[in-house]
């Protein structure tokens, strides 16, 4: 019902509303009740079954519990078998990796274990022989650097690894200094650099890098400089010099900036500034350090290295230079240069082969480089790696680059090891061109030991030896090419070497080359070179075989003596004495050298041989054979003059290679340099150097660098300051105009720059000799205005004659003392101040009374020539010349100087040239005056000089290229000596005999003062010989006197602390045999009487022995006055065995030689001497004096009596009269005069 509702029946009534909503109520339970009624009818029975199922439930339930308590313990079980599981797979895994990794390291290591095993044993024994091995290393760094190989190993095997071995200080045996000290690969890039590979360079190189002190190098070839600028090249080096301007401030900026510094070209003393930096006495100033250079304090920052080299090839420096420096001897090898001249070669030749060789090193040194690198990389890791090793994989990875690379490299390095025998074989065959290029090297260095003025510097060297390869004639087979090379070479090389030598040097440096090019090939043997230079000067006459003939001189029998120790010359005294006539007609004959030689020695003997045999025989003839020897050695083109060309010498000049002409006496180029500028149309602007001079050099120099042209700078060792400074003016000059030069004429001076000398071209313009060549030189000097001064006859001949006589005095120099005592400078300004004279006197001459010829003599003889000379005989010659040329006769028309040289009368100065053309070109000595012989002393003089310089060239050092050390050569000698050396002179025996004598005596006065001088030489000798024979056993320092000593004996010379208190002698042997036998007449004078007759030659003072007779004769007359009393003589015609007393008053006195005459015994007067016989032996001469002053006979000629060859001052003792059938003026001219010793 819609209306039976709680609102509509409110309206109604509450009550009813009320009513109404119970039934309402009662309604909807009764709905709902008749739904619950059956619900909870089934809820009981559901309940019901629901404990039932409860009931089962809790029984499933348990049942459960009981099946998860086991399901977890199961599950616990499985969970640790699955995590046993996975711990057992991760085990696996990483025993797999670290078997793999281990697996890696054994074999990447397996070939180091028997390596690093060794290594290991090897490294405890090295750290055992570590101190001396550091000793050893440590010695050669601070000590070893200025010698050479030889002595360096000497030093290191003999002399300290016997000291080591005596004090039982353990070292490695044989050990390889290099090698300890640098490796491989770092020696590689310093040849790389340019270090030459010899061990000594490589020496040179570790001790340069390592020793504690800066370097000092004696580098005279420039190759360690060059070296040390291609090292440093990318450290920003300084190069300086001590006579920079800026000098200071580089040494400052590379203290302070850290950089490199080379001082170069230093002399024999540095700049008291260095001392501070050289001794390292380094400031601390907070971190970093200070150095007091000078006044001023200056940081030094690390990367500062100082290094410095010399030029001088054998500097003398002070023991304070030494101990602040390590001096090295950088001085090229023989060796070194060899092998740098073949890289050369082959560079130029074979050039694929040396780039691949450049190549090759480098690849070798990179490589070696790299493995060293990564075997330290693994040996770090190795040694650092924490824990196991299979565990660190960064280490296995570099084990495997390292192995694969050590695979690499060592397969490069089997390729490089093959390519590189290939290489070598290839190179080898070039190798003699190499060889050839430096002995010639070798022996242009040693000519600046004859003169210092002599420099060619190896970079000079190298551009000639490139030239010789260029220009040299092509070819495609290899032997004929090198053929050619040297062919080419060598007389390029003799061409530029002998234009910058004097004259006399050109032949010496000619006979030097054949020489050593076959000493080094073996055709000649050490020992025979030895006797060619020195012959018999080392023996003792009187140890020596007897000689079997008088004819033949002491010194021929000496040379004979010695040459016999040569196998091809062993019989040759027994054939000397079984054969006399042969020997002595081959003697005899003009030129021995090309006659046949007796007992079959032409055929026999080779030219070197027979040169030799000469030497020992003829040594006037040793030139002469010496040329045949080059001739046959070398080619005959060798033998010929060189001829000096201006203009060629020019051309090969360039704006920074001065040009440098060497003067000598009455030569000077200056007008010849004018010619040639005046030929090219070059402006030549010359000046004189001298004090002062500097300021116009420069001026001159500025403006023709900038103009063009010449600039002649003459006597320039007046002006050495100036030299360093034009150096430093040519090399730094820019915008130069290409026709500037510079000209240089000097002398030579010890202190001449040796730079300048090294990058100049060098040469001699020597007046040739002869009269032609001097007679045209004069008169090329004359012009046609002259030849017609004076229209008087007499001015043509005087004037030719003056000429002649400016010849004569010239040419007379080259005959030694027999043609002046003292050689003089005479020059073209005495011919000139002559004719000047001359002509000024015939201008004031009385036409009615001619020519006042004393006038004329005495201005010749006394000032124009006279005014140089010192010497009274000297004197006395040239007023002889004068005398015998300058007088009436001279205007006859057969007056003649010589037979041959007349007095032409021309129109003009073409005319006298002619005439002079049909001269000779080499003159007999009688042109000057002079015997014949007089040539036979020059050529033996010239030959000795020759020999001598040879002597004094060779290198000092231990052995000598075979045979016995020159130590145990001279040991041997000084023992023989001391075992002949006479007693000792006991004072009280001495002055006893004298008493018995009468000590009072002048002339025991005299004995007296001699035997102590001889004592003193006694006492001298047996201390030095017995010091000589300590030092050389190493007991004593070898001092100065003893290194002179063990020199001059070794070359068979007499030392000069001897000659100081003795006497001069040519040869040691000869000194010695004299030394004896002076000794034997003063100790039987002493002790067995006075003698009957007295040998001069054996006083130390003669003079004082005819003054001692003089004031006994004296004595002996009462109311003589010593001052009035004068010597005479008297030549007996007894030889001294003859002679059984002594004379009433005066002495007897033998052992005199004439030089320059012979002597007429028969007649006891002056005569010719017989050819090839030089000195005559004089019988006994009887001296004499007698109480008178008055002047000699006019007849008689005076003759000076001199000690030894060498006419001067110190030499003379008194004039003797001689008789004489020519007139005495005939004996001035010959140089007539008695010698006590002629060796």
């Amino acid at each position: 019902m819609d209306d039976y509702t709680f609102e509509n029946a409110k309206k109604v009534c509450g009550n009813v509303a009320g009513l109404l909503s119970w039934t309402q109520a009662m309604a909807a339970f009764f709905s709902i009740n008749k739904e619950v009624l059956p619900l909870k009818a089934n809820l009981a029975v559901q309940e019901n079954r629901l404990q039932v199922a409860n009931k089962q439930l809790g029984m499933a339930q348990a049942q459960l519990d009981d099946k998860q308590a086991e399901l977890d313990t199961v599950q616990a079980k499985f969970d640790a078998a699955m995590k046993e599981k996975m711990d057992l797979l991760e085990d696996a895994e990483t025993c797999r990796r670290k078997m793999e990794a281990a697996s890696a390291l054994i074999d990447g290591l397996s070939g180091e274990r028997i390596r690093w095993t060794d290594q290991c044993k090897e490294f405890k024994a090295q750290i055992n022989r570590l101190v001396g091995d550091v000793l050893l290393a440590t010695g050669f760094l601070s000590y070893s650097g200025p010698f050479n190989q030889t002595f360096r190993d000497i030093l290191i095997k003999v002399i300290w690894e016997v000291e080591l071995q005596k004090r039982k200080i353990p070292y490695t045996d044989g050990i390889n200094i290099i090698m300890f000290l640098v490796d491989q690969p770092t020696i590689s890039e310093w040849n790389l650099q340019g270090l030459p590979s010899d061990d000594l360079s490589v020496q040179n190189g570790i001790i340069v890098t390592k020793a504690a002190r800066y370097p000092l190098l004696i580098d005279p070839q420039t190759q360690g400089k060059t070296w040390i600028k291609k090292k440093e090249k990318n450290t920003d080096l300084q190069v300086t010099s001590l006579n920079h301007k800026y000098f200071r401030n580089h040494l400052e900026d590379a203290l302070s900036l850290g950089r490199p510094l080379l001082l170069e070209d230093v002399g024999e003393e540095l700049d008291p500034a260095l001392d501070n930096v050289l001794e390292k006495n380094f400031i601390k100033s907070g971190t970093t350090y200070k150095v007091k250079v000078g006044d001023k304090e200056t940081d030094i920052m690390p990367g500062f290295m100082f290094y410095i080299t010399t030029k001088l090839p054998n500097p003398a420096y002070t023991p304070e230079i030494s101990a602040k420096t390590s001096i090295i001897d950088f001085t090229v090898t023989i060796k070194g240069l060899e092998n740098q001249l073949l890289g050369r070669v082959i560079l130029t030749e074979k050039q694929e082969l040396e780039a691949e060789r450049v190549q090759l090193i480098e690849e070798v040194t990179a490589n070696k480089r790299k493995m060293k690198e990564l075997e330290n990389n693994l040996l770090f890791k190795l040694s650092t790696t924490k824990g196991s090793l299979v565990d660190d994989e960064s280490l296995i990875g570099v084990l495997q680059i390292t192995k694969s690379t050590a695979t690499e490299v060592s397969e490069k390095l089997h390729v490089a090891a093959e390519t590189e025998i290939k290489i070598n074989t290839a190179q080898e065959e070039y190798r003699p061109a190499a060889t050839r290029g430096s002995i010639l090297y070798f022996l242009i260095t040693e000519m600046s030991m004859v003169n210092m003025m002599y420099q060619t510097s190896l970079a000079q060297f190298l551009k000639l030896f490139d030239q010789s390869m260029a220009r040299s004639k092509k070819s495609p087979v290899a032997s004929k090419r090198i053929i050619n090379i040297i062919e080419y070479l060598t007389f390029e090389v003799f061409k530029y070497s002998v234009r910058g030598l004097y004259e006399t040097h050109k032949f010496l440096f000619t006979l030097l080359l054949p020489l050593k090019i076959n000493l080094e090939r073996g055709y000649i043997k050490y020992t025979e070179f030895q006797t060619l230079i020195k012959g018999g000067a080392a023996l003792d006459l009187k140890a020596s075989p007897p000689k079997p003939f008088r004819w033949i001189l002491d010194l021929t029998w000496l040379n004979l003596v010695e040459l016999s120790k040569l196998p091809q010359f062993a019989e040759v005294l027994t054939q000397v004495t079984k054969n006399e006539k042969a020997w002595k007609n081959w003697f005899d004959t003009n030129a021995p050298e090309v006659s046949t030689m007796p007992n079959g020695y032409s055929d026999s003997l080779e030219a070197f041989g027979k040169l030799l045999l000469i030497r020992s025989w003829c040594p006037d003839r040793i030139l002469s054979q010496a040329r045949n020897y080059i001739s046959e050695a070398m080619g005959s083109k060798y033998a010929e003059p060189v001829i000096l060309h201006l203009e060629t010498t020019w051309e090969e000049s360039d704006i920074q290679t001065p040009l440098i002409c060497f003067l000598s006496m009455g030569s000077d180029p200056s007008n010849q340099i004018e010619g040639l500028a005046k030929k090219l149309e070059i402006v030549c602007r010359a000046i004189s150097m001298g004090q002062g001079q500097e300021v116009h050099a420069r001026k001159l120099m500025a403006m023709s660098m900038q103009q063009g042209g010449w600039v002649l700078l003459q006597n320039c060792h007046l002006g050495l300051e100036f030299m360093d400074e034009m150096l430093e003016i040519l090399l730094t000059s820019e915008n130069v105009n290409e026709s500037f030069r510079v000209w240089i004429t000097t002398e030579p001076h010890p202190k001449f720059p040796i730079t300048l000398l090294q990058t100049s071209i060098k040469f001699t313009n020597e007046p040739p000799q002869g009269v032609r060549a001097g007679l045209k030189r004069t008169f090329t000097a004359i012009s046609q205005d002259q030849i017609e001064y004076s229209n008087l006859p007499m001015w043509k001949p005087l004037l030719y004659a003056i000429a002649f006589l400016h010849t004569t005095v010239q040419e007379r120099r080259k005959f030694g003392p027999l043609g002046w005592c003292i050689p003089y400078e005479f020059n073209s300004s005495d011919f000139t101040a002559s004719v000047q004279f001359i002509q000024n006197h015939l201008d004031d001459c009385d036409k009615k009374k001619g020519v006042s010829w004393n006038t004329i003599r005495y201005m010749l003889g006394e000032v124009q020539y006279g005014g140089r000379v010192t010497d009274d005989y000297d004197k006395c010659l040239l007023n002889c010349f004068a005398k015998v040329w300058f007088n009436e006769k001279m205007f006859d028309s057969k007056f003649c100087f010589y037979t041959g040289y007349i007095i032409p009368i021309c129109p003009n100065v073409e005319s006298y040239l002619e005439y002079i053309q049909t001269l000779p070109v080499t003159d007999t000595p009688q042109v000057f005056g002079l015997h014949p012989n007089a040539d036979i002393t020059y050529q033996s003089n010239t030959a000795a000089e020759i020999l001598d310089s040879i002597t004094n060239i060779q290198p000092k050092e231990s052995g000598g290229g075979g045979g016995e050390t020159r130590e145990a050569t001279v040991y041997k000698l000084a023992e023989s000596m001391l075992r002949k050396l006479p007693k000792n002179y006991v004072a009280h025996e001495v002055k006893a005999q004298l008493i018995k004598m009468g000590i009072l005596n002048s002339i025991n006065i005299f004995l007296r003062q001699e035997i102590d001088r001889m004592q003193k030489v006694i006492t001298m000798l047996r201390i030095c010989l017995s010091d000589l024979k300590l030092a050389i056993d190493g007991t004593i320092i070898m001092s100065e006197n003893l290194i002179d000593a063990l020199d001059n004996m070794f070359d068979a010379r007499v030392p000069a602390g001897w000659k100081k208190i003795s006497w001069a002698s040519s040869t040691l042997g000869f000194w010695f045999t004299e030394f004896l036998e002076r000794n034997t007449q003063f100790s039987q004078w002493i002790f067995t009487g006075r003698p009957n007759v007295f040998w001069m030659t054996g006083f130390f003072n003669p003079q004082g022995f005819l003054t001692a007779m003089r004031q006994e004769v004296t004595r002996a007359h009462r109311g003589w006055a010593l001052d009035s009393v004068t010597l005479h003589n008297e030549v007996t015609k007894l030889m001294k065995e003859e002679i059984k007393l002594p004379p009433p008053e005066g002495v007897y006195i033998h052992g005199l030689y004439l030089d320059g005459a012979g002597w007429d015994r028969r007649n006891t007067r002056l005569t010719e001497p017989t050819a090839k016989v030089l000195f005559t032996m004089l019988p006994v001469i009887y001296i004499f004096a007698i109480n008178s002053t008055a002047p000699k006979d006019p007849k008689l000629y005076i003759c000076p009596v001199y000690k030894k060859p060498q006419r001067t001052d110190l030499m003379f003792i008194t004039a003797l009269c001689m008789k004489t059938v020519q007139s005495p003026d005939h004996w001035i001219l010959r140089g007539a005069a008695l010698l006590c010793d002629i060796k």
